[in-house]
């Protein structure tokens, strides 16, 4: 990467809170983010939404001109919505990088929201089919993500052999971490002893190996982060008697999008290595433009664990293990936060919870959060860089970032 991007600052909403209308999500997101990154509404010059079903959820499209109406200083600004299922928020953040990096623009707001309890869990989760194939996959309903994830699980045990004491022991200590966290939607949860664990009665089946807890709740939020040039970033620094180093730099990304189809996709990865190819190509683009060698560069890392499943498949694709060894840096304790990189040190979406447009530009804020010190009671102690893997449905859309400071 040659022309620096920079996060100023932003804000998440409180994953617990239900029923806020979205405008007025969008502009109390606003406002705060301005207000942590310290700058005026007037400044910003483009905005970048992300979304994934406004208009099956709310009936509402046309997200630029929603945001657009929030403040009086936004009545003409350029703006617009970016879907791309659960990844809508990366794929926001990737839009503003390119409208800095070409010089259109030098300061930009990019929020992510989604409203989904309004409708409840099971149509909710029906809705949010819409991200398999029409008419093919989406015949399951609201099984369909449960199904397919828990068809991944079955690939993970072909191959490999998987225990669900692994993946219990993944979304446990989310769970953990989720305590910590101010904003997360299970903060102050009850939760039983063995509700873990491979128990019927207190961890019911869900579909193949996946059970209750393995599987991320239906969420309200919002999430908002400023990004600036890296001549806006200096005179801003300057003026605050401060070094541009010490301002979290994006300093690399990938980026890739694979056949919709989750059958198509693992026929793609039968004679590699990785299960899914191009989730490990983004993770090894994102280091490489960074300049790092391998994950263990980096102090942290939040992933995409939708499904305690997709974080085992983060574990290994990112390279923390060899293929199919994700099991390894759970018993060893890599994964946890006192570990070598901590993994949703956040509470992740297991834990936090998972507004969908909103989760990938959450991402990016707790990485500028952790490498500023910034991040409370879940702060990882010294993290520098912070790694974030973004997908959206079956692992269809992945969008990878490395956060960090110079100083």
């Amino acid at each position: 990467m040659t022309t620096p991007v920079y996060v100023l600052g932003g804000w998440q909403s409180d994953f617990a809170e239900r029923g806020v209308d979205f405008a007025s999500l969008l502009g109390t997101a606003t406002a705060n983010a301005l207000l942590d990154a310290k700058i005026d509404a007037s400044e910003i010059q483009v905005a970048h939404v992300g979304n994934f079903i406004g208009e099956l959820t709310m009936f509402q499209g046309q997200l630029g001109g929603v945001l657009a109406s929030v403040d009086p200083a936004f009545a003409d600004l350029p703006s617009g919505r970016h879907e791309g299922a659960c990844a809508s928020g990366s794929l926001a953040v990737l839009g503003a990088m390119a409208d800095l990096e070409a010089g259109r623009y030098d300061v930009a707001l990019v929020i992510g929201a989604e409203i989904l309890r309004n409708k409840g869990g099971q149509v909710a989760a029906e809705l949010l089919s819409c991200a398999g194939w029409s008419g093919d996959e989406t015949d399951l309903g609201t099984s369909l993500w449960p199904i397919q994830f828990a068809e991944i699980a079955d690939e993970y045990d072909r191959r490999y052999g998987v225990k669900h004491e692994h993946l219990g022991r993944i979304a446990e200590v989310n769970f953990e971490n989720a305590r910590r966290n101010p904003s997360a939607q299970t903060r102050s949860w009850d939760i039983v002893d063995g509700a873990f664990g491979d128990d019927d009665a207190l961890n019911p089946q869900v579909h193949g190996l996946l059970r209750k807890m393995d599987c991320s709740r239906i969420t309200d939020g919002a999430a908002a982060i400023v990004l600036v040039s890296g001549r806006v970033a200096a005179s801003y620094a300057a003026a605050r008697g401060t070094s541009v180093d010490s301002l979290p730099r994006i300093k690399g990304w990938g980026h890739r999008t694979a056949p919709m189809k989750l059958e198509d996709k693992l026929a793609l990865g039968k004679d590699s290595e990785y299960l899914f190819p191009h989730v490990r190509r983004a993770a090894v683009e994102a280091l490489g433009r960074a300049g790092m060698p391998d994950v263990f560069s980096v102090d942290a890392v939040e992933v995409h664990d939708c499904f305690t499943i997709s974080e085992y498949v983060a574990i290994d694709h990112l390279g923390l293990t060899g293929p199919g060894e994700s099991w390894k840096a759970i018993e060893d304790g890599t994964i946890e936060m006192e570990g070598k990189v901590p993994i949703n040190a956040s509470g992740g979406l297991l834990g936090l919870g998972h507004p969908v447009g909103a989760t990938g530009i959450r991402m990016v804020l707790d990485a500028a959060k952790q490498v500023t010190n910034q991040a409370g009671e879940y702060q990882v102690s010294g993290a520098r860089n912070v790694a974030t893997s973004n997908i959206g449905g079956s692992l269809t859309t992945v969008v990878d970032f490395i956060i960090g400071v110079d100083d």
